[in-house]
């Protein structure tokens, strides 16, 4: 079939056949015309030239057809206000499923904990789970996948890879699109690959990567003598190998079977550090197979277009060490000044994360004072003080300062309360006998009164004079 947008061809001459009872992988570079493709399966495009048939019949002349293909094209494609089981209840109404089924597919997702929350609030792999629920409902025997583990969580990757497996067990035809090679080399047995609009294989996973790609072995001998590892190279290649160096000292042989290579290295007589093989995975097969059909590449300098570009004839400055490069955001420098937290006086200090017995002293705890600091004693003050800024927790305890009755006695201890009829020296006598408290914070210092004209009225009495 053949699919043309105007002047752009989306899918040229493309032909193949999904089997039942395997899981066939949809694989190809973004923009190559795979979910054009899965549209015209579904109906939802025609094709320019020739037919998509499904048990031998269009999608569109399929009886009841959603009871005989399940997809997920698009998991977004929900009402927003809907909950989970009404979006599953309406589609089965449309297609005439019983309503008992929206309740087994939710269970089956595991979604039967959220059926009354609206889709709108669902997470990308929530809405993943009710896509797969919608394309399971009518339990069809064919089911198109679009990206089904997008979003999901490595324990929702696993369940979709199990339950494809499941599905193509039962004798179901499974066609799943996906750009994880590595998830497809564990769950597809078929593989179709397109590019540009065009088949580029259609054979199975194993044949492909074999088709795709060369298996080497590794090999290694002794850092300390590189001139046994020269003399291996030369016998690995007279004996019709082809030997590459890698950058860690191993050598990359092909051509010639582990066993073989083991005894031109005893024949030789060099030790080996390693023989292994490696087999090339799917991800290497694909990449060499669709390197010539990629329409979308990065630039060959990651950093172009992030730097201003340099006048004719300059030459690019040369990276400083320690200094950030030119063009490039660098964090800024630590803050000086800090000191990490040394351990209390008298205390070894504890290794990081060693637990400590219960009841023991931190090792990183304040040392506490050894007696609390006396209460200043009050002097008055020669003249005007100069306004502080008091600290918040000052601003929090101490009282507002108010006009005295009478000059307070030079003796008298800052923050202790006495009477108007109290003598200095009883007051002096009692605040020397009181105990400091332990936690005290001291109260600010009583603002001096300030000198009144000549004539001016007197301030007027506050409660506390009053109650006196």
């Amino acid at each position: 079939m053949t699919k043309r947008y105007g002047d752009k061809t989306a899918v040229y001459n493309l032909s193949f056949q999904v089997r039942p009872g395997a899981v066939t992988g949809f694989l190809g570079p973004n923009g190559s015309g795979k979910s054009t493709t899965m549209r015209m399966i579904l109906g939802l495009d025609n094709p320019t030239s020739g037919t998509v048939t499904i048990g031998g019949y269009p999608y569109r002349k399929l009886p009841n057809a959603p009871r005989q293909v399940g997809a997920l094209l698009d998991a977004k494609a929900v009402h927003g206000g809907r909950h989970a089981r009404n979006h599953l209840l309406c589609l089965a109404q449309l297609s005439g499923i019983p309503a008992r089924r929206v309740d087994e597919v939710l269970g089956v997702v595991g979604l039967q904990d959220v059926a009354k929350k609206r889709s709108k609030g669902f997470s990308l792999g929530m809405g993943q789970r009710l896509g797969i629920a919608a394309a399971l409902l009518g339990d069809p025997q064919v089911l198109l996948f679009d990206e089904p583990v997008n979003g999901l969580d490595p324990e929702g990757i696993l369940w979709v890879r199990n339950l494809m497996k499941s599905l193509a067990a039962e004798g179901r035809t499974v066609f799943v699109s996906s750009h994880l090679m590595s998830e497809m080399a564990l769950t597809a047995d078929h593989l179709i690959v397109i590019g540009r609009g065009q088949l580029l294989a259609d054979m199975s996973v194993k044949d492909f990567i074999s088709a795709n790609s060369a298996d080497f072995a590794r090999v290694r001998t002794p850092h300390t003598e590189p001139q046994l590892r020269e003399k291996l190279a030369t016998a690995l290649t007279e004996a019709g190998g082809h030997v590459l160096p890698e950058q860690d000292g191993a050598l990359r042989v092909t051509g010639l079977a582990l066993p073989r290579i083991s005894d031109i290295a005893h024949d030789t007589d060099v030790r080996l550090w390693e023989l292994s093989p490696h087999q090339a995975s799917l991800e290497e097969a694909y990449m060499r197979m669709t390197q010539g059909a990629v329409d979308y590449r990065s630039t060959t300098d990651q950093k172009a277009g992030l730097q201003q570009p340099l006048p004719p004839g300059a030459q690019p400055p040369m990276p400083v060490p320690g200094q950030g490069q030119p063009g490039w955001y660098a964090p800024p420098p630590p803050q000086h000044g800090y000191a990490p937290p040394q351990p209390a006086q008298g205390a070894a200090p504890a290794q990081y994360g060693a637990p400590v017995a219960p009841g023991g002293a931190n090792p990183y705890a304040q040392a506490a004072p050894a007696q609390p600091p006396a209460a200043p004693a009050h002097q008055a003050p020669s003249g005007p003080p100069a306004a502080a800024a008091p600290s918040a927790a000052t601003l929090a305890l101490a009282p507002q300062a108010q006009p005295p009755a009478a000059p307070p006695a030079p003796a008298q201890a800052s923050g202790s309360s006495a009477s108007a009829g109290q003598a200095p020296a009883a007051g002096a006598a009692a605040a020397a006998a009181a105990p400091a408290p332990q936690a005290q914070v001291p109260a600010a210092p009583a603002a001096a009164p300030q000198a009144q004209p000549a004539g001016a009225p007197a301030p007027a009495p506050t409660k506390t004079e009053d109650a006196r």
